[in-house]
C-alpha cells in the first residue's frame, strides 16, 4: 500500500497545490455564515470526486479484465493527457488567459452572498467541468486499478486520495470551526497571500507537474 500511495502522491500534490480551491474555502469562511458554506463547498466537491470514483473505477475495472495489462496502457494515456493539459494550462496562465478550471471572476465576487446549496453546488460543478481535475482523478484511478489489490483496499486507496486531495480546505474549516476567533486574522492574512500570489504559483505547479506527467505517460507507453 506504501507503494501504491508514492504512485497517487504526485497525483494528491497536483490538487493539493493548486492555489485556487483554497482560495475559494478562505474567502467563504470570511463571509456570513461561512463556515456552513465552506463545508458545504467541500462536501460538493467530495461527493463529485466519490460519483466519479464509483462510475469510472467500475469502467477501468472492466476495461481491465477485457484486455491484459490494459490498465498500464490506460493510466500511461492518462498521464500524458493530463501533462499536456498541466502544459497548456502553464503556458495559458503565462499569457494570462483564462482558465477552464477556474470559475469565472463574477464568481468569485458573489462568495460573500452566495448560500451553503449554492457553494455546494460551487464544489460540485468545480470538479465536475474542470477538465484537469478530471485527469488527476482518472489517473489516480487507473493507478489504483493496476496496482492488484481486492476491492476494499482500493475503495480505502481511493478515500485517501480523494481526502489528501483536499487536506488543506479540510484543515482551513476545521481550524475556523474549533478556533473561530483566531482563525479569522489567519485565514485572512492566507487569502491575502494566496490571493497575491496565485498565478505566479499556478504557473509553477502546473508548469512542474506538466512535464511530469508527461514524461510517466511517454515512459509508460515505452515499457508498455
Amino acid at each position: 500500500m506504501a507503494g501504491l500511495f508514492g504512485e497517487l502522491l504526485p497525483m494528491i500534490l497536483g490538487n493539493v497545490l493548486a492555489p485556487l480551491w483554497l482560495i475559494i474555502v478562505l474567502l467563504l469562511l470570511a463571509s456570513p455564515g461561512g463556515l456552513l458554506k465552506a463545508a458545504a463547498f467541500v462536501l460538493g466537491m467530495t461527493l463529485t470526486r466519490v460519483a466519479q470514483g464509483l462510475l469510472f473505477g467500475a469502467l477501468l475495472a472492466a476495461s481491465s479484465d477485457d484486455a491484459a495489462g490494459g490498465s498500464g496502457l490506460v493510466a500511461a494515456t492518462l498521464k500524458l493527457i493530463l501533462g499536456i493539459l498541466l502544459l497548456i494550462a502553464a503556458f495559458k496562465k503565462w499569457r494570462k488567459e483564462e482558465d477552464p478550471d477556474e470559475p469565472p471572476p463574477k464568481w468569485m465576487q458573489s462568495l460573500d452572498q452566495t448560500t451553503a446549496l449554492k457553494a455546494f453546488g460551487l464544489g460540485a460543478l468545480g470538479i465536475a467541468i474542470g477538465p484537469k481535475l478530471w485527469a488527476f482523478t482518472l489517473s489516480a484511478l487507473a493507478i489504483i486499478n493496476g496496482a492488484g489489490i481486492d476491492q476494499t483496499s482500493a475503495i480505502i486507496a481511493y478515500a485517501a486520495y480523494i481526502f489528501f486531495a483536499q487536506i488543506l480546505l479540510i484543515l482551513a474549516v476545521l481550524f475556523a470551526a474549533v478556533a473561530p476567533k483566531h482563525s479569522r486574522a489567519v485565514l485572512q492574512r492566507a487569502t491575502g497571500w494566496l490571493t497575491t500570489y496565485n498565478r505566479p504559483i499556478s504557473i509553477t505547479v502546473a508548469l512542474v507537474f506538466g512535464l511530469l506527467f508527461t514524461w510517466d505517460g511517454v515512459n509508460g507507453f515505452l515499457k508498455g
